[in-house]
């Protein structure tokens, strides 16, 4: 497997709200395809035009296809572009409406029209994380309730609505982030319930999501039921043992940014990012420093000897087909 191929497996963020010299070497020498946007990258609309469409245009010159351009844009806690574009409540708000279906049809069209018109075609949405309220979980406001039924059936809602309007979709946090208490941008969270409460609790939104979300996002939790010794993330038995092979999952597995302190706290970030390729990742979500992709991109090619060349052409097979539906 040539080095330039591992740089399709990589998502990096971008410092400022112009093409950069680091962004563009990271498109012409490591061949990074794929793109995250935050509220550090946004000035006005026209402005995300011209970055959405620079970041098209030095790809393209590169001789890549056109990028996955992606950005975290749920609404209310968690929403990356200001007005004129279009102000969502928290997810939680929006199922607790008179006519969820509504709303959260009304949101995902909605916000899915406005990504396109500035070329973001990758939404890292919906939460499908199944949290209870007046707990204290960090994910409470983000989430789409407690109930495991209706956050499947409005999480559906959701990625149907995005896709259908040309926006891929993600759904996160799997295997579910719902019960946990402490933020994973700081410190490692666990969630200590049974397997038979995993699969009765936090299982069944990503089982209805599976058949049709382009991307499911990675939790960084650990779930001793499930693997005692990693975060899912970084495990095996968790993304390739239940995700793929137990629930089916045909299409791209992306972590969770693996700057944060979930991560970055327990070792070494190019470490973690190829234990997580090894694991079943697909697409490996670095948000901040271009150095550190640079680093974690060789260490895969270092261990590209131990990695099957099909497990890494599996795996750009699939960005590419999403990038194929949603990019081109």
């Amino acid at each position: 497997m040539k080095k330039p191929e591992i740089g399709g497996l990589f998502m990096a963020g971008l410092p400022g709200t112009a093409l950069d010299g680091s962004t563009q070497e990271l498109i012409e020498e490591l061949r990074v395809g794929s793109f995250i946007l935050f509220k550090r990258n946004v000035a006005e609309p026209d402005q995300l035009r011209r970055l959405c469409g620079d970041l098209r245009a030095a790809c393209l010159a590169a001789g890549l296809p056109a990028p996955l351009i992606a950005i975290d844009q749920e609404g209310g806690t968690v929403t990356r572009l200001p007005p004129p574009f279009t102000q969502f409540p928290d997810a939680r708000v929006l199922a607790a409406a008179a006519d969820p279906w509504r709303a959260l049809t009304d949101y995902g069209r909605t916000c899915a029209r406005e990504l396109r018109e500035i070329g973001v075609n990758m939404n890292l949405a919906p939460v499908l994380d199944v949290c209870p309220a007046g707990k204290g979980c960090f994910m409470e406001r983000r989430a789409l309730g407690e109930d495991p039924g209706e956050v499947a059936r409005l999480g559906r809602v959701v990625i149907s609505a995005m896709q259908d309007e040309g926006v891929a979709a993600c759904g996160k946090h799997f295997p579910g982030l719902g019960a946990a208490v402490l933020d994973p941008h700081e410190r490692l969270p666990r969630v200590d319930r049974s397997l038979p409460e995993l699969r009765r609790l936090d299982l069944p939104p990503f089982r209805e999501a599976a058949a049709e979300a382009a991307a499911i996002m990675t939790s960084h939790t650990l779930y001793p039921a499930l693997d005692p010794e990693w975060p899912a993330t970084l495990s095996r038995p968790i993304l390739t043992g239940l995700l793929r092979e137990e629930i089916g999952f045909t299409g791209v597995i992306v972590t969770d940014d693996l700057e944060m302190g979930a991560i970055e706290k327990e070792g070494p970030l190019d470490e973690a990012a190829l234990r997580a390729f090894e694991a079943g990742a697909d697409l490996l979500l670095i948000c901040h420093d271009h150095g550190k992709v640079r680093r974690a991109r060789e260490k895969l090619a270092a261990a590209a000897g131990r990695i099957p060349p099909s497990r890494i052409a599996a795996s750009l097979a699939r960005i590419a087909a999403v990038r194929s539906r949603f990019a081109s």
